[in-house]
């Protein structure tokens, strides 16, 4: 994948806008973008870039596509506020595709949803609960954001940071209880309200769940 390698932000900030000479546009001087969640790893979207709104994602470090409808170039949540910082931008192997590593605020789909690929033709057999706690927080983020109506997410933001506090002392009550009375499933139930209200907290006070994995992996001995 090295080789292939268009922009990574990393702590040099590597960029090769050599490679874009390698890119394969059609006719129209396209290219289709494939947006992926850096912290998920969820596909997210998918759109067309041509050169311009390529060097315009390189230079702003925000995901720009090209809209064919609109014949113009468009950034990501310039308007929603869901926008992609791009983390890292790749081509396959022919060329003829990108892939856009980003890092989303909000949903990427404008129906709502979290990802644009929410439509099934063959089920997944069991549930994936792998970074569950990051689509979460993805979620809550855009309720902050989005209010929906009747939204029991969007009532602890409406009560502020005292009544998601009162939540977060209550349920970890409960989940004394349930400890006391060595009952797994109980016990399963409460801290899962308790994650939720502590995810809440969190969002309302501006700490990414990065924040505490880096905490963590500090700790490590």
């Amino acid at each position: 994948m090295r080789d292939n390698l268009i922009t990574e932000k990393t702590l040099e900030g590597k960029i090769d806008l050599d490679a874009i000479k390698n890119l394969k546009f059609d006719e129209k001087g396209l290219i289709p973008a494939i947006a992926q969640d850096i912290d998920t790893k969820e596909v997210l979207m998918l759109a067309y870039m041509n050169e311009e709104s390529i060097r315009k994602t390189l230079s702003e470090k925000r995901a720009c596509y090209y809209s064919r409808s609109r014949q113009q170039l468009w950034t990501k949540g310039l308007t929603s506020g869901n926008i992609q910082e791009v983390k890292g931008l790749y081509y396959d192997c022919d060329a003829d595709s990108i892939l856009v590593l980003v890092k989303q605020s909000g949903v990427a789909c404008h129906t709502g949803n979290y990802s644009c690929f929410f439509n099934p033709i063959m089920e997944k057999e069991k549930i994936d609960t792998k970074d569950v706690l990051e689509k979460l927080y993805a979620l809550l983020e855009d309720r902050k954001s989005n209010p929906v109506e009747g939204s029991y997410t969007n009532y602890l933001f409406d009560k502020g940071s005292d009544k998601i506090l009162k939540k977060v002392g209550e349920e970890s009550a409960e989940v004394i209880i349930a400890a006391k009375n060595k009952s797994k499933e109980e016990m399963t139930y409460e801290i899962s309200d308790l994650v939720y209200h502590t995810l809440v907290l969190m969002v309302n006070s501006g700490v990414k769940i990065e924040d505490i994995k880096k905490e963590l992996i500090s700790r490590e001995k």
